[in-house]
């Protein structure tokens, strides 16, 4: 896992390379919970609002261990507004929800994901595979 962080006036990036393994949800998980901690942007973000984008980057990390072939990218980008979450993979297939079963218990990850997100959106990337982008809003 490497990472680079970057600041902007009043805004922070950070990038972090996760294996192409199940633990990479949860480390990613962490990380994203050190680096909200330790941001120069005061956020003003309620601690439910945290839970949220810890959430939105478990699942997105999580799907692209899943069905990626390699490792995985997690960008986050954090001002006084938002957090937006991007997880780049090599697999070109995108995402896709799948319908809910009484007795399902996978597949509902990305239905959550857009119900807490602002905006999602999913983009090929140069050279193959995708960036999955989430952008949630913060109440400051």
């Amino acid at each position: 896992m490497r990472a680079q962080r970057r600041t902007h006036g009043r805004s922070v990036r950070v990038e972090y390379l996760l294996l192409d393994e199940a633990a990479s949800a949860g480390r990613a998980r962490g990380l994203t919970s050190k680096f909200l901690a330790r941001s120069r942007v005061r956020t003003g973000a309620a601690p439910a609002e945290i839970d949220d984008v810890r959430l939105v980057v478990s699942e997105l990390v999580a799907n692209a261990t899943q069905h990626g072939r390699s490792a995985c990218r997690l960008r986050l980008h954090v001002s006084e507004e938002r957090v937006t979450v991007e997880v780049y993979d090599d697999s070109p297939l995108p995402p896709r929800v799948r319908p809910f079963t009484a007795d399902g218990e996978r597949g509902r990850g990305l239905a959550m994901v857009r119900c807490l997100a602002q905006r999602l959106d999913v983009a090929a990337v140069t050279g193959g595979g995708k960036r999955v982008r989430a952008v949630l809003a913060l109440s400051s």
